[in-house]
């Protein structure tokens, strides 16, 4: 299957499985009928405006919002002490891990320049900003801590934390390592670092509270991946039953991780919408954006590999530091990068001695989420940069060396020094491919002509596995406070046949109004245009988890075939009564109730769904008047894979890198609808490209932003990003009955890898490498200016 569209079609079997299905979504997209947070309005809305710390350190000697409450139009002015010591504290039940609490709003110390110390009401957006403005905040400034090594000594970011550690953590220490290290024919000590990015979402955070004296609730729309989360993270903080919060998501315009945790903004929100009974609004503008949400994917690895003579890891060892800002994120905590990075470095690889210490460092820099990738695009990169090191070394080809140490195909359910057993994939396949089309389609030669002319250029392969849909079982390894991973879903069938699926996880770009509809319309033997999908409301579906981490397929998927499986299973007993035949003999396709082989038995599903409503006096005994069922998933987790890719030139004089042509040989196992996947692969690669060359968040020594803006914040363009090509393999999943496996953060997890190898190789002449993203045109043109460098000179 290539990534190339098809028209959709139902097969002779009833498939809709594997056809490219447009996007439901699209249509009211394109039509400008979408509904986004900051399109909903309401009567008497007062909006809110931040005022926030231009430090990033600070005690707050005392707020002053006379002059702004003068202001035409300025409503009500809240600080901390208006709120109380409401907070959002995120934990582990884990013996290394310090709890931090973030609150609503600072109330004696800032800890970061854009934390909130208090928040203005309005009864327009620019009232509220000439009143944040007008708020006078009496600050007394402390050195901040800017970077991972200003940590160690620095002054203390939380009082509780020895050294600025939220958590250290030694995992996997196997004692054989030291010895391998001192006997192997080649040790490789090498430090790989990645810059801290913006998700930078289309649309950036946003939420509209207000009371409905009628359910005695606050409602809160919100754009978010976790509307449960939101609601029990709001009923902690104000210390309210959940009962009393209902969170809607309306569509949302891209979440990346930066969604999936819970902002005190949304929390303030509803506080002052429960406390005024009034409507509140707040949307996050660009700057806030950049300067003050949630961050990702700061670390710092310094690893040492062995390796045998013939190219095999014999041993690994990696000390890991992530620099998570000034607070733990709600619910998953700033752990989750150094647990994910400690666990799953080995990746797809046979590592037979493994010991990794993992770091959440505390600085005065705006707290981490769990950004897409959530640290495997930095662990694959360290592991396809050791395979290409090792085998510069040993003068072997990188690909074979990854060949010898790739688990392979009769290794499978394999179990790994980390103790995490991999269920079947196509690791070699997939790199096989990659190469032979790679060289078929000229990349080779294209390279050498480039080079010939006077050009640098390079191929760069990466070569991973992105574990997905994590059920309770793998999540309560982390021993979180609260444990996602089970997800839920309800089916149905209304009298005129049409079909409504309710989940608990929360689409936000990836198209799960078409993929769910497809997965229950097969079972039901009906049309995805009669399934409508609802999501990302708290009182639909009783807990759900969202979406994240490649989830909602997997997991939500197999929710709503399993409940859309109790419906047909209903349906097949009503046609059974109504033709006299066995329910085993009943087949659903193309909108009909067969019986087996007896041409003329058949009855449209929509006459069915209208007898079980309307004429339950003619249902089998004992069968309930609806059509409606639930189902639930949970599974250990399961693991695509896939082969990245790119052809790379070097402009010798200005050091930009441009990317010619990017290949991914994909297996996120059955593919539900193949124009989604690609478009998540796509836009994958294209966030990975924008971490291996252009984004990057800057602070100074003081921890002030430098990149406040679009302006300074380098976000790639179609004019970087060349066309990716796509191919496709297929090996189910054995943990689900659909067979698909996650594939949501693939295309970023191997893009920084393999432009990052692709490169070293057009530097290979230079004596040069470079481990760290970005690659920035200075350090290519350093490397390249050192080829003209004499030897000795």
């Amino acid at each position: 299957m290539s990534g190339n569209a098809r028209e959709p079609r139902l097969d002779t079997t009833g498939r809709w499985i594997g056809a490219a299905l447009p996007r439901k979504e699209d249509g009211r997209m394109l039509r400008g009928a979408g509904r986004f947070v900051a399109d909903l309005d309401r009567q008497g809305t007062l909006h809110a405006c931040f005022v926030r710390s231009p430090f990033g350190a600070a005690t707050i000697a005392g707020i002053d919002a006379s002059e702004a409450l003068r202001l035409p139009g300025v409503r009500q002015v809240c600080t901390a002490a208006e709120l109380g010591s409401a907070g959002l504290c995120a934990a582990l039940e884990r013996d290394e891990f310090v709890p931090t609490t973030m609150p609503l709003l600072a109330a004696d110390q800032v800890r970061y320049a854009g934390e909130p110390v208090a928040v203005v009401l309005a009864d327009d957006p620019y009232a509220a900003e000439d009143g944040a403005e007008a708020v006078q905040v009496d600050y007394s400034p402390h050195p901040a801590v800017a970077d991972l090594g200003a940590a160690r000594d620095g002054r203390s970011v939380h009082d509780a934390l020895a050294q600025n550690t939220f958590v250290d953590l030694t995992m996997f220490d196997d004692p054989r390592l030291d010895q391998i290290f001192d006997t192997a024919p080649l040790v490789l000590d090498e430090e790989f670092s990645s810059a801290r990015l913006a998700a930078l979402p289309m649309e950036g955070r946003g939420c509209l509270a207000e009371w409905d004296a009628r359910d005695d609730q606050v409602v809160v729309h919100i754009s978010t991946q976790v509307p449960h989360q939101v609601r029990s993270a709001i009923a902690q903080a104000l210390r309210l039953p959940e009962r009393t919060i209902r969170v809607i998501a309306p569509d949302v315009g891209g979440g990346f991780g930066l969604k999936c945790v819970v902002g005190r903004e949304e929390v303030v929100a509803a506080a002052l919408a429960s406390r005024f009974r009034t409507p509140v609004k707040w949307i996050e503008d660009r700057q806030e954006n950049l300067t003050a949400s949630f961050h990702g994917h700061e670390q710092h690895y310094a690893v040492r590999a062995a390796f045998g003579s013939d190219g095999r890891i014999l041993g690994l060892a990696a000390d890991i530091r992530c620099d998570v800002g000034a607070y733990s994120a709600f619910p998953f905590t700033c752990a989750v990068e150094p647990l994910m990075a400690t666990t799953e470095l080995p990746g797809a690889y046979k590592v037979p001695a493994y010991r990794a210490r993992g770091r959440a460092i505390a600085t005065n820099k705006p707290p981490t989420a769990p950004y897409r990738g959530v640290s495997r695009p930095q662990l694959v990169l360290v592991m396809e940069r050791l395979m290409e090191i090792a085998a510069t070394r040993l003068a072997l080809d990188p690909l074979e060396v990854r060949r010898r140490n790739l688990i392979s195909p009769g290794e499978f359910p394999y179990t790994g020094v980390n103790d995490i057993t991999y269920d079947e994939g196509s690791y070699r396949e997939s790199l096989d491919r990659a190469e032979s089309t790679a060289r078929s389609a000229g990349w080779y030669t294209e390279r050498d002509r480039l080079r010939a002319a006077g050009t640098p250029a390079g191929i760069g392969f990466a070569c991973f596995s992105e574990r997905t849909a994590y059920g309770t079982p793998t999540m309560s390894q982390r021993q979180m406070a609260m444990t996602p991973g089970y997800d839920t879903a309800q089916v149905r069938m209304d009298p005129t046949g049409e079909v409504i699926v309710t989940t608990g996880t929360c689409g936000h770009g990836q198209g799960h109004e078409t993929t769910f509809a497809q997965i229950v319309a097969e079972r039901l033997g009906i049309h995805p245009d009669q399934v409508r999908l609802r999501q990302g409301d708290t009182d639909l579906a009783a807990y759900g988890w969202g979406t994240f981490a490649s989830r909602s397929i997997v997991i939500g998927g197999t929710s709503a075939r399993r409940a859309a499986d109790g419906v047909a299973a209903q349906l097949r007993r009503i046609a059974a009564h109504l033709l006299e035949a066995d329910d085993s003999d009943v087949e659903l396709n193309e909108g009909m109730a067969r019986v087996r082989g007896v041409p003329g038995a058949v009855l449209p599903i929509a006459e069915l769904a209208n007898t079980a409503y309307f004429r339950a006096h003619e249902l089998p005994q004992d069968t309930p008047p609806n059509l409606t069922a639930s189902g639930y998933a949970d599974p250990p987790s399961t693991f695509s894979n896939a082969s990245h890719a790119a052809l790379i030139s070097v402009d010798p004089g200005t050091g930009a890198v441009r990317i010619h042509r990017y290949l991914v040989v994909e297996d996120c196992g059955v593919v539900i609808n193949p124009l989604v996947v690609d478009g998540q692969v796509r836009g994958g690669v294209a966030q990975g490209i924008a971490a291996a060359l252009y984004e990057r968040l800057l602070y100074d020594a003081d921890a002030q932003p430098g990149t406040a803006s679009l302006m300074d914040y380098l976000a790639p363009t179609a004019t970087e990003v060349c066309t990716v090509d796509i191919e496709h393999l297929q090996t189910p999943s054995q943990f689900n009955e659909s067979g698909a496996k996650g594939m949501g953060e693939g295309g970023t997890i191997g893009a920084p890898a393999t432009v990052l190898n692709a490169v070293n190789d057009a530097l290979a002449d230079t004596g040069s490498q470079l481990n760290d993203i970005p690659v920035l045109p200075e350090k290519v043109l350093t490397a390249l200016r050192r080829e003209r460098v004499p030897v000795g000179g």
